[in-house]
């Protein structure tokens, strides 16, 4: 009997050892570490001997198999990773990714085995599930019914989140659309707003680091995820879509064949922002799902809608905009909702012709639907179907239209994702590029849709016409998205708004609250392969020849991207090189002005002629503070003085 007792405690203590494996990233700052004690899988994260990710939890549910505990680590290797890659459409043309790799064998009581694959590079983790036909070959699919994947942080943790919001709501029950109000610098503790998690990206300042969250390499393959709200002692977790999304139909819980994968969790973590700016991580671990068939142009888009609104969706009107694009040297003019009754395909046919002969190509709005809100714009059932979407693409490609614009999502399912993807895989059919509004986070999809040029997925330049209150935070948002929505996809912002006023006239209605230089310079800290300028034909003249002259040359692709300094929601100071040219951009959204002192020793070379663009400090009763533009010679090291005036912003340019 003693004997018994004495082997089962012995059994007892060698399966309370817990397996313990660890990936440094290759310059050794950033550690991953897992192990399976208690037979429940978890991992921890740390940056410069720091915690940054505490003990947090791993692990699925599935239809065939339960994946979150009697869990053991049987094997893991290890392996160094480098990739080289161009693209044209985001923040850098050429990357290079250096990581370690690591993949972790998992088995539970029934034998079921599994791994988890980490890429570790300075900054940034990324892992995801692998998950193999087992030996018996009995299963060749499975429904992942919960993912316990979290992240818990530090208590002191603070949050720049936006809310996840509930199916069936919004105008015209068109949400979750990605469009709630972001709160920066929130306690982690504190819950959402509408008691349903938050949106990727998902931004966190933890005592020692920052930190951001999100997911990438979903297409047809999977559904989008979100952050639940905060768990104590359990952080963070992954969530699926509510069911009511996408009218209800489809499955909230996303099915894989197998062998199958689940998307990438990605974690950026740098001392500083500037990883968190610089990030390709959402593209470094996915690769291109087709060949583009043409060579897409990028370049920039008038728009009459922003400003002119419905009543500007006429024959007439349109045409005025696609003048206004050919004077200005734009690419494209987006022609907004109700063309089909407005315009009329027989003239929307001429408008097209039209606007090539002056060098200048149409693209078309669409809405969605399907069923899945009750948004009323035309054109409706048409990208909702294969059959529907060929005959209309077809016709796009021989009136020799460019890019299509959709709009009005039904949310995160996988049924929605497989949605963007065949209407990405059909346009790339006909030599159309796409921008999506009314929409889901872009998840490593300009990589993985050489055709995809950019989403909305944030509350966007239409709420500031909409009310003054959006007016009032146009600068909090402008000067948050570099470091949360935009550090992480392509952000169709949809304008650099020109008009002081929110109206046609430029006089009635309420003011814009920025200064002309912080529009400007919003062309360069927003990232968009095909950017909106929102200049308008009765009011582009108004403006100071130097701002014409810099709105014409606006680049929208960008060979690098530099993080030089700022603040989520208060300021940000970048720097973006299109070609040999480097364009330096700083956006103020404080009530005070802010003094810079700029090194520009790296950007620009002691014989380089500078020109700045700024603002004059606003004069009482004055609506828009004068900007200027002035030769700009910094000291001996480089340097010079720039000061930025409230909600205002600086620009720094050769000349």
């Amino acid at each position: 009997m003693r004997l018994f007792l004495v082997l089962t405690a012995l059994c007892l203590s060698v399966a309370a050892e817990a397996e313990e494996v660890s990936v440094a990233s290759p310059d050794g700052s950033l550690k991953v570490t897992m192990n399976d004690a208690a037979g429940q899988l978890s991992y921890h994260i740390s940056f410069d001997d720091q915690p940054v990710v505490l003990p947090s939890r791993l692990g699925l549910k599935t239809s065939i198999a339960d994946l979150s505990q009697g869990l053991r680590i049987v094997d893991n290797r290890s392996a160094q990773l480098s990739k080289n890659y161009t693209m044209t459409n985001t923040k850098s043309s050429s990357v290079s990714l250096t990581a370690n790799t690591m993949s972790v064998a998992v088995e539970n009581v029934d034998g079921f085995r599994f791994e988890i694959e980490w890429v570790v590079a300075d900054h940034d983790v990324g892992f995801r599930y692998v998950l193999p036909r087992q030996k018996d070959n009995k299963y060749k699919r499975m429904v992942v019914e919960e993912e316990l994947t979290a992240f818990l942080l530090p208590g002191e943790t603070r949050t720049f989140l936006c809310p996840q919001i509930g199916p069936e709501t919004g105008w015209e029950r068109t949400k979750p659309s990605y469009e709630e109000e972001y709160e920066a610098d929130a306690p982690m503790r504190q819950s959402s707003k509408y008691g349903l998690g938050y949106t990727f990206p998902c931004l966190l300042k933890t005592p020692s680091a920052w930190v951001l969250i999100g997911e990438t390499g979903v297409g047809s393959n999977f559904c989008g995820a979100h952050l639940s709200d905060f768990q104590e002692g359990r952080g963070f977790q992954i969530a699926f879509p509510h069911e009511g999304e996408n009218g209800g139909f489809g499955s909230a819980k996303p099915g894989i064949p197998l062998p199958g994968v689940t998307p990438w969790r990605t974690i950026t973590i740098d001392t500083t922002l500037k990883a968190i700016v610089e990030t390709t991580i959402p593209y470094d671990l996915v690769d291109p799902l087709y060949s583009p068939s043409t060579s897409y142009q990028p370049g920039r888009y008038t728009w009459s809608w922003l400003i002119w609104q419905d009543r500007s969706i006429n024959y007439a009107d349109q045409q005025r905009f696609v003048d206004l694009a050919a004077d200005m040297g734009y690419e494209y003019c987006l022609v907004d909702n109700l063309w089909d009754e407005r315009i009329g395909r027989d003239s929307i046919e001429l408008l097209s012709n039209y606007a090539r002969s002056k060098g200048v190509s149409l693209m078309l709005w669409y809405n969605s639907n399907g069923f899945w809100n009750d948004a009323p714009q035309g054109l409706r059932n048409l990208m909702n179907t294969a059959i529907a979407r060929e005959k209309e693409m077809a016709w796009l490609e021989k009136i020799g239209v460019k890019g299509i614009k959709v709009d009005f999502f039904g949310g995160d399912k996988q049924e929605t994702m497989r949605l963007y993807e065949d209407i990405l895989s059909d346009a790339n059919r006909h030599g159309l590029q796409v921008i999506f509004h009314g929409c889901t986070l872009p998840r490593g999809w300009e990589r993985m849709y050489p055709n995809f040029v950019g989403a909305e997925a944030v509350l966007a330049s239409e709420n500031v016409f909409f009310t003054e209150y959006h007016a009032d935070r146009e600068a909090f948002q402008l000067t948050l998205h570099p470091f949360v929505r935009n550090a992480y996809a392509s952000m169709d912002w949809g304008g650099v708004i020109m008009n002081r006023h929110l109206s046609k006239d430029n006089h009635s209605r309420h003011a814009r609250k920025t200064s002309d230089v912080f529009e400007m310079a919003s062309g360069i800290t927003n990232q968009c392969a095909i950017n909106c300028v929102a200049v308008q034909p009765n009011t582009v003249h108004d403006l100071p020849q130097f701002e014409i002259d810099f709105l014409r040359r606006l680049p929208t692709t960008w060979d690098e991207t530099r993080f030089i300094e700022g603040y989520p929601g208060r300021y940000v100071v970048m720097a973006r090189r299109h070609g040999a040219d480097w364009y330096v951009a700083a956006l103020n959204a404080t009530d005070q002005p802010i003094r810079l002192e700029l090194n520009l020793a790296d950007l620009f070379t002691a014989s380089d002629s500078l020109l700045l663009y700024a603002d004059k400090p606003r004069k009482r009763g004055e609506l828009v503070p004068a900007s200027y533009s002035k030769p700009l010679k910094p000291n001996g090291k480089g340097k010079c003085f720039v000061t930025l005036q409230p909600r205002g912003g600086a620009i720094v340019v050769k000349r």
